[in-house]
């Protein structure tokens, strides 16, 4: 491959809010809006690359959010991006580790710089960072509902569109009944469910009930720093339990791999700070035969394209929480909007996140915009 060597000129740092379709509930609470960050990252060619940010405004899922993203990128990691030149975006990762922790922040400009190199080297992201397939599979999670009826309704929809399974939300309280509707009405449908931490080790007995249901996974069901209480748990459960916040880097991997702390990994972009991690994760988890599937946070076009690169590499064997467009967004902002056919979303053959950004649509959203010119530039 001809050298590639990238000077970032400008960074553009564009804050959107952008409301939901629905209102989705968790366990946490309901989220009815996204506020984030889009990334232009421009270099000495004019070419242009473009990340997301994922954070919450609030710091519910991690301690990071749209404002300590800001501060970090703004203060830290620009400066960083303008600090010389590069011939590989996995240099600039390499920068970052001088900024401890804050993968979220890194992850927005990591992902950005990757899309660039892609396109100045006229390949496909998915292809650049060795994805193998030329469709991803994709899955639905479904928020708690106000009634059995209107969740058994909201899956036969998802299943009639053709979506390869289902994640349903629960919290205590809100779990063995529900599944045993669903499983009764829907016997055979691949089915996991979610906790974001909302049990603890003295429910231990109770998740045993779990295993009746013979659901693909339990994810998330302690707290995020709680390998030992998941790897007690994993020990008389037999249903798997997938780590998604327990996952911050490769050594957290490692670290539920010893222990048994779980047998499957939600590998999220934003939360192990950018591809470059996940390339990482990617070869561990190959090497030592550990199930991946690629989580989601609510994102745009943007981070949901870069997300299907990440979920076209081999060892992402279970669909994904990524979805259509349409799942969230009345528009989205970049063209063509993501769809899917029978339970699949095609990677894009075009260079870097293979999509177009739609202006418009983003100033339809805009908060605020902030430029940075690299300073350092004769």
């Amino acid at each position: 491959m001809k050298d590639v060597l990238m000077q970032i000129n400008e960074i553009r740092l564009h804050r959107l809010r952008m409301h939901l379709k629905q209102p989705f509930l968790t366990s946490f609470g309901t989220i009815s809006e996204k506020e984030f960050f889009i990334i232009e990252v421009i270099d000495d060619h004019g070419t242009i690359g473009y990340g997301e940010s994922v954070a919450f405004t609030t710091p519910w899922y991690t301690e990071e959010t749209v404002k300590t993203v800001e501060h970090i990128m703004e203060q830290f990691l620009i400066p960083l991006v303008f600090q010389q030149s590069f011939h590989h975006p996995m240099e600039v990762a390499k920068r970052f580790h001088t900024v401890k922790g804050n993968p979220m922040a890194k992850a927005a400009l990591e992902t950005a710089l990757w899309d660039l190199y892609a396109k100045r080297t006229k390949k496909p992201l998915w292809e650049m960072i060795g994805g193998i397939r030329s469709e991803v599979e994709v899955g639905v999670s479904i928020g708690i509902q106000p009634s059995i009826k209107t969740l058994l309704d909201k899956i036969d929809a998802y299943l009639q569109e053709g979506y390869r399974r289902v994640k349903l939300k629960v919290k205590p309280g809100h779990d063995i009944d529900v599944l045993k509707h669903v499983r009764q009405a829907f016997p055979t449908v691949p089915l996991m469910v979610d906790a974001n931490s909302a049990y603890t080790l003295n429910d231990l007995h109770h998740l045993k009930k779990f295993d009746e249901f013979q659901l693909l996974m339990i994810e998330q069901p302690f707290g995020e720093r709680e390998f030992l209480e998941h790897a007690e748990l994993q020990t008389v459960l037999d249903t798997p339990i997938c780590l998604d916040e327990s996952i911050r880097c490769l050594d957290d991997v490692k670290l539920a791999t010893k222990l048994g702390s779980g047998k499957i990994f939600n590998v999220k972009i934003g939360r192990i700070g950018g591809l470059t991690e996940a390339i990482h994760i990617h070869q561990f988890s190959k090497e030592n035969n550990i199930p991946l599937w690629c989580g989601g946070m609510f994102e745009s076009g943007i981070g949901r394209a870069l997300n299907i690169s990440l979920a076209s590499l081999e060892q992402f064997l279970l669909p994904g929480d990524i979805s259509a467009s349409n799942r969230y967004w009345d528009a989205d902002i970049i063209k063509p909007e993501i769809t899917h056919k029978k339970g699949k979303i095609a990677v894009s053959e075009r260079p870097g996140i293979g999509f177009h950004i739609s202006y418009r649509e983003m100033e339809r959203h805009l908060v605020e915009r902030k430029t940075f010119k690299n300073k350092n530039i004769s």
